[in-house]
């Protein structure tokens, strides 16, 4: 796991440019979800070729952002502290999109992409107020700064068949894999929801009821949803 730096100070910084946030947020996810900061998964996050990570990083490293040793980059205090104000407006504008103007989660996730760079201080403090201070967003992921308090979670995989749940996160990594959101949305895969694992097949798939409904997923899935087991029995 990459370690991060713990109770950064507040910053704030209009001045950054979009490409340093957006890199700051993607390191942030990326040791959020226990992934290794390399610049392989960055440019593969991003979209992006190689050497224009490694010529970013080259920059970041110049401002005081980012920090690579033995190929694992970590962000600075600094950088910490700017990927935290760029998630938490990403996460609020999340739940606005969905809660308030009723968008889906996969326009959510798309459109709060671009105004997690254009959100000020006030509007992002009016947001939390319209909101009622919301602790996670939409796809359960908490909000850097809120009063979120994670519950004992583990991720579906690791339950037997017959066994209930509560699903509680759905990890900004599968956010980023193409059509996944959609899915999870309409199978009611959604942070709250109820289920049962019904059956595993030997390559991986899981057979769940979720909310009353049969869903299947694979190991790609199910290795990364976090839920809470109901107790045995």
């Amino acid at each position: 796991m990459t370690s991060t730096p713990t109770q950064a100070a507040p910053y704030e910084s209009p001045e950054w440019h979009p490409a340093f946030e957006e890199y700051c947020e993607t390191i942030f996810e990326l040791a959020e979800d226990d992934l290794e900061v390399i610049q392989a998964r960055i440019a593969d996050r991003l979209e992006i070729s190689r050497p224009a990570v490694s010529e970013m990083i080259r920059r970041m490293q110049a401002e005081g952002l980012v920090e690579e040793g033995k190929g694992t980059i970590r962000l600075t205090d600094r950088g910490y502290s700017l990927a935290e104000t760029v998630v938490r407006r990403h996460r609020l504008a999340e739940c606005f999109l969905t809660d308030i103007l009723g968008l889906s989660w996969a326009e959510a996730h798309q459109e709060a992409g671009k105004w997690e760079h254009i959100i000020s201080p006030a509007v992002e403090q009016a947001m939390m107020r319209v909101l009622e201070e919301p602790t996670t967003c939409p796809h359960g992921n908490p909000i850097p700064g809120s009063a979120y308090e994670a519950p004992e979670m583990v991720t579906l995989d690791n339950l037997e068949v017959g066994r209930d749940f509560t699903v509680q996160r759905i990890p900004e990594e599968l956010e980023f894999q193409p059509g996944m959101l959609e899915f999870l949305e309409q199978a009611r895969v959604t942070p709250g929801s109820t289920g049962t694992v019904t059956a595993r097949s030997p390559d991986g798939t899981f057979t769940l009821s979720v909310e009353g409904g049969p869903v299947g997923l694979s190991d790609y899935a199910t290795s990364r949803i976090l839920v809470t087991a109901a107790p045995a029995g």
